[in-house]
This record gives C-alpha cells, sequence and structure tokens, in this order.
C-alpha cells in the first residue's frame, strides 16, 4: 500500500508542477506581450511625434520657398524668354493620312492550298479535287468583294482625310495671316493692333508665378507712342500671414508662429514695386516693332473702397515710364521700390495693405483711337498758356509732390524759373528749376547752362522741364550729372498724377499748323550685318555707333546710343544682344546715307553702373561680324582699354572709292567719358 501510495503522490506532484509550469510560461508570453505592446505605443507615438515634426518643417520650408519666390519675383521674370510675334505662328503640318488596317490588301487564295490527293479511288479523288475547286471558287469571289470594299472604303477615307486636311490647312494659314496683319498693324502703330499685341504678350508671359492675376485694360495713344494700360496686382493675402509652424508635442497641436505685420507689409510693397517693373520690363521687351515710346501703368486690386465701401478698382501703383529712360536700368541690380519711386518717378502705395489708394496716371478710357492731345479739350493747352502761368503750374506740380517751391522774379533769376526745396532726408535739398516752353527739341546748350546754374548756386539738383524733348546730345551730357531732364509727355504724367491739369497742343485743330512728325520705319533692313562685341572683364560698357563724314557726324539723330537707339532712316541700330556678345548693333551698309563714308563704334564707361571704373577691365575684346541668322562671317580684334580711361574708339568701317567697306582699327582713348568722345565727332555736350 506505501509504495502505491507514494506512486500516487509522485504523479500528483508532477502534474502539479507542470501545472506551474504552464502558468509560469503563460505569465512569461502575457509579459512578453505586454511589453511588446508597450514598445510598439512607444515607437507609434515616436513615429507620430516625428511625423508631426516632420509636416510642421515641411510646412515651414514651403512658407520660406513662398517669400523666396516673391522676393525673386522680379530677377525671376526677367530671365524668361521676350514674347516675339513669331512664337503665335502655327506651323503648316498636317497629320499624315493614316488609314489603318484600310492599308493593307485582302489576302488573295492560293488554289494550290485546296488541292488533296484523298480517297481511294480515281472517282473519289476527281470528286475531292471539284470539292476543292469549289471552295477555292467560293473563298477566291469572297476575298474578291472584301477587296473591293476595302478598296471603296480606303478612297472614301482618303477623300473625307483631303478635306480635313485642306480644311485644316486653309485654317493654319489663315491664322498665320492673321498673325502677319497684326504684326503689320503693330507696325503701322495701329491702335487695336498694338493694343491685342501687347495684351497677347502680357497673356503669354511665362515669368508670372501661377495663381497671380492677369486682368488688364489697355488703349494706344499713337501720335504718342504711348501704351497706356490697368493691371491687376495680387491681393494682400499674396504674402503669407504665418512664419513658421512648431509641433507641440504636449498639446498634440501645431504651433502658428504669424509673420510680423511690418515685415508682411515691406514684402508687400516690395512684391507690388516688382510686378509694376516686371510688366514694363515685358512690355518693352516684347516691343520688337518699335512701337512704345512710352508706357502709362496703374496697377489696381479688386476690393471695396475704404471711404465709400463701394466694390471697384483700388490703385496701388502707377508710372509712367519714358523707353529711353527704362532702357537704361539694370533691374537685376535694382531695389524695386526706389526704382518705381525714383528713377521713373511713379507712386506706390505707402499702405497697400489697408487699401490706401493713389491717384492713377492716364486711364486707358481716356485714350480714344484717334487721340493726338494729353488731355481733354477743358485742359489748358501748355503751348499756348503764358510763360509766367507756365512757371506757376510747374511750381504748383513741385508743391504737389510734397516739396516747397516758389517761382523767382523775371529778372535777376540767374537763370533759375523755380525755386524747390525737397525736405526729403538724406537724398533731398536744394533743387533749381528751368521750364522751357519749347516746340522742337531742347538744345544741349540749356542742358549746359543749367549744369552751372547748379554749381553756382550749390543746388544738389537742376531740374529741365519742357514741353518738347530733348536729343542725344542732351541726354548724353546730363548723363552721370545731378541733372533731371522731364520732357513733355513726362510733364503731363506728372501733372495729371497730382491732380493738376495740363494738355499738349489742340490735335486736329492745330493739325495743319504743326510739322508733320516723322515716321521711324521699325522693319530690320532686307539686308543687314550684326555687329556683335564681347570682352572679359566685368566692367559695365555703354557701346555707341555714330555715322559720319570725316571726322564729324552727320546730325545727332546719327549718333547712335542708349536715348537714341537707331538713326533716322533706320540702317544703323541697336539691338540686344546674343551670348557671346554683350552688345550688338545692327548695320545695312548699303543702306547709309550717301554721304557718309565712317560708322565709328565707340565705347564708354557707363557712369551710373560703376562711376568709379575705367577701362583698364577691358581686355581681348573682339567685334564678331553676323550675318542675319547670327552666323559668325569673320572676327576683328580691337585694342584693350587703358587705365585712367573711360572711353574708347573701337574701330571704324571706311567706305572705299568702290563702294565697299573696310575696317580700319581704333585705340584713341579718352579720359572724359562718353561727353569727350563725342564733342570730337562734332556733337555739341557743353
Amino acid at each position: 500500500m506505501s509504495r502505491r501510495s507514494n506512486s500516487l503522490v509522485g504523479v500528483w506532484a508532477e502534474m502539479q508542477r507542470q501545472q506551474q509550469r504552464q502558468r509560469e510560461a503563460e505569465a512569461r508570453r502575457q509579459r512578453q506581450e505586454a511589453q511588446q505592446a508597450r514598445a510598439y505605443q512607444r515607437q507609434a507615438a515616436q513615429s507620430y511625434r516625428e511625423h508631426r515634426q516632420a509636416e510642421a518643417l515641411r510646412r515651414t520650408e514651403e512658407l520660406d520657398a513662398q517669400v523666396a519666390a516673391l522676393q525673386d519675383l522680379l530677377a525671376s521674370g526677367c530671365r524668361a524668354p521676350a514674347f516675339r510675334a513669331s512664337s503665335l505662328m502655327r506651323p503648316e503640318e498636317i497629320e499624315p493620312f493614316a488609314p489603318g488596317p484600310l492599308a493593307q490588301p485582302v489576302p488573295m487564295p492560293n488554289f494550290d492550298h485546296y488541292q488533296t490527293d484523298r480517297g481511294w479511288t480515281t472517282g473519289r479523288r476527281a470528286q475531292a479535287q471539284a470539292e476543292a475547286r469549289a471552295r477555292f471558287e467560293r473563298d477566291w469571289h469572297a476575298a474578291q468583294a472584301a477587296e473591293a470594299q476595302r478598296q471603296q472604303q480606303l478612297a472614301s477615307y482618303q477623300r473625307e482625310y483631303r478635306e480635313w486636311a485642306d480644311a485644316r490647312l486653309a485654317e493654319v494659314r489663315r491664322y498665320n495671316a492673321g498673325v502677319v496683319e497684326l504684326t503689320e498693324g503693330v507696325r503701322r502703330h495701329d491702335p487695336a493692333s498694338v493694343v491685342e499685341y501687347f495684351s497677347a504678350a502680357l497673356y503669354a508671359s511665362t515669368a508670372w508665378p501661377e495663381g497671380f492675376p492677369r486682368q488688364i485694360a489697355a488703349a494706344y495713344d499713337p501720335a504718342a507712342g504711348q501704351l497706356v494700360l490697368d493691371w491687376e496686382l495680387p491681393a494682400y493675402g499674396v504674402v503669407p500671414d504665418v512664419k513658421s509652424v512648431r509641433y507641440m508635442s504636449g498639446a498634440d497641436q501645431d504651433k502658428e508662429t504669424p509673420r510680423p505685420v511690418g515685415q508682411r507689409r515691406a514684402l508687400y510693397r516690395e512684391v507690388l514695386a516688382q510686378c509694376m517693373l516686371l510688366v514694363l520690363h515685358e512690355l518693352f521687351a516684347a516691343d520688337e516693332l518699335g512701337a512704345l515710346e512710352s508706357v502709362s501703368l496703374n496697377g489696381f486690386v479688386d476690393g471695396h473702397d475704404p471711404t465709400t465701401g463701394r466694390p471697384g478698382h483700388i490703385y496701388l501703383a502707377t508710372v509712367m515710364a519714358p523707353r529711353a529712360t527704362f532702357r537704361d536700368l539694370h533691374l537685376a541690380q535694382v531695389d524695386a521700390g526706389s526704382c518705381l519711386a525714383d528713377a521713373l518717378r511713379g507712386q506706390l502705395s505707402a499702405r497697400p495693405d489697408q487699401l490706401t489708394p493713389v491717384r492713377p496716371s492716364r486711364r486707358p478710357q481716356e485714350v480714344g483711337s484717334r487721340v493726338v492731345t494729353q488731355g481733354g479739350d477743358e485742359e489748358p493747352d501748355l503751348y499756348g498758356m503764358d510763360p509766367i502761368a507756365f512757371e506757376n503750374l510747374v511750381a504748383d506740380l513741385f508743391r504737389a509732390m510734397g516739396m516747397q517751391a516758389v517761382t523767382t522774379q523775371r529778372s535777376n533769376d540767374g537763370g533759375v524759373d523755380v525755386d524747390a526745396l525737397d525736405p526729403t532726408p538724406i537724398r533731398g535739398g536744394k533743387i533749381v528749376v528751368q521750364v522751357k516752353r519749347y516746340r522742337n527739341t531742347v538744345p544741349p546748350t540749356a542742358v549746359r547752362d543749367l549744369y552751372g546754374t547748379v554749381q553756382d548756386t550749390g543746388a544738389n539738383k537742376g531740374v529741365l522741364v519742357t514741353t518738347s524733348k530733348f536729343g542725344p546730345g542732351s541726354h548724353t551730357f546730363a548723363n552721370g550729372k545731378p541733372l533731371e531732364l522731364i520732357s513733355g509727355t513726362e510733364l503731363v504724367d506728372l501733372l495729371h498724377r497730382h491732380g493738376l491739369r495740363g494738355r499738349l497742343g489742340d490735335g486736329a485743330r492745330r493739325g495743319a499748323a504743326q510739322q508733320t512728325p516723322t515716321v521711324v520705319d521699325t522693319r530690320l533692313p532686307a539686308d543687314y550685318n550684326v555687329l556683335g562685341m564681347s570682352w572679359t572683364g566685368t566692367v559695365s560698357l555703354d557701346v555707341c555707333a555714330l555715322v559720319c563724314r570725316g571726322n564729324r557726324v552727320l546730325s545727332d539723330d546719327h549718333f547712335v546710343f542708349y536715348n537714341n537707339p537707331q538713326t533716322p532712316d533706320g540702317s544703323v541700330r541697336a539691338l540686344p544682344a546674343t551670348p557671346p556678345d554683350k552688345a550688338a548693333i545692327c548695320v545695312s551698309f548699303d543702306g547709309l546715307p550717301h554721304d557718309a563714308d565712317r560708322l565709328a563704334l565707340v565705347a564708354a564707361i557707363d557712369p551710373e553702373a560703376d562711376p568709379n571704373a575705367d577701362l583698364s577691365g577691358f581686355t581681348d575684346a573682339c567685334i564678331r561680324l553676323l550675318d542675319p541668322s547670327l552666323a559668325e562671317l569673320g572676327r576683328l580684334q580691337v585694342s584693350d582699354g587703358r587705365p585712367g580711361e573711360t572711353a574708347l574708339v573701337l574701330g571704324s568701317f571706311r567706305r572705299r572709292s568702290n563702294g565697299d567697306w573696310d575696317f580700319v582699327l581704333g585705340g584713341k582713348g579718352y579720359t572724359g567719358g562718353l561727353e569727350g568722345l563725342v564733342q570730337d565727332f562734332g556733337i555739341d555736350v557743353e
């Protein structure tokens, strides 16, 4: 009994140990599962935090990228290709005829494939041959019918294709003819064509970020060569109101840091100024036909007038930019706001975020299809105004611009008509103003006299205001000096912008008494060459051309430079340079005047880009002779510049007795810049 009892106790004990081991194993399994669950939760929480942190970082980087794109709007926009009428042309290419399966003839049956030797007897073989012949003939007739149907369908498809192709080709040719007609209309300065062409240039532009508005209203004044347009600007919301995003793990939410109000407002003003300059850049860059002498641009946003609450256009910027002035700007380096306000004398709202408006300049609805005046009939004619009243009007203009201004006495005025004081710190100071109610071009002597007055009186600046315009000699003399020249069209624009009135002439009523303006042919000559100039170094140069007889330029208008881009007959004109060239001149040697026997090419330091530079950095220079396709025909080496010199004669093309032109190397340098050089060629600049 005792052994049996001991045996039962051992079995029971073993069962208890097994159950204990199972309980312990289950407990270990549960602990492991709990540990794994906690590890998974920790990992999931860590991944969630990392995901939210990464998402917050991504949003911050997007905000930074938006701001960087807004700050680089003008520079990146200027890198976009200029609009050309040729881009509107459609290729006269029609999709080729593609008949698909109809191009494949129906295969005809081969009788050899139907023949058979089946059958044990002669009769049975003859019967099999007869059956094969019958099947062949049946299939052959079916194939013939199918082939006839295919050819019929193919012929019908070919007729449909020819009709479609002819209609399509005719449509493309009508469209291209319309583009050619549009181009010719721009060449003739037809208002409707000019407006359509430049509207297309702005709508087709790739320079603007996605989502920027492109609403435009435009008109063209052919007499003044002025495009007048209203352009929609982006709203204040274009500048992000959030500066950065950070994930707060404790609260499990994103915290947005707002962009400082002053920073956001300043960036918005910068964006508006860049938009205005970019519109002007695109318009002048697209003007390959020379239709624009100036652009009057008003920038607006859609909103509610804060004073009346009514919806409408609120104008936040305005500018009138002459082509000659705009061409001198280096947009990649300018401060947009200063360039718009100072270099172009435009206006930009001080608080555009609060829709504080500016007074717009000339409006498109003020321009008719045959406009020849600069204002309404009720406005005073500046040509016919009393001289004293005209001086008072100019003084009123300076006062409206925020300056102190008084007219001087008629005697002993020292050549000063208006004394003005600009209270602006740093750049302000005393200004002497002369006014000239001229109909003809102001002579350079008047600009020279004004400069002498500035020096004698110790003024900070001299301003010459005229109802006419200035020639190349005047612009050359004023370049780099504290002088400002305001032409008649600019004067009218400034008057209108500041709430004053004035117009230039009576239009049709004076048309018979006024000299008919010269029409400049903007087409390139039939036979021409391109002279491409290149050099090493970073020195900024103005490359010019003079059409001469001997050592004297034929006239001021035959001096081609930044303010006079072509000669009256168009035989010499400045062109945009194509790399590797840094400057380019288009020349039709056969089209040069008969009394011209020399075409001189000269270069001078740009005093506004770098007033302290000289020609020591002008090395490895050459002139490339190019055909109209810009294929290089030859290369002419020119002399290097020398320290202290600021202008240089690169060389001259001389007419031989047989009518050919030879190149003669130059090399004569000048220390007085472009002024000293052109004086040697008979241009009066002092």
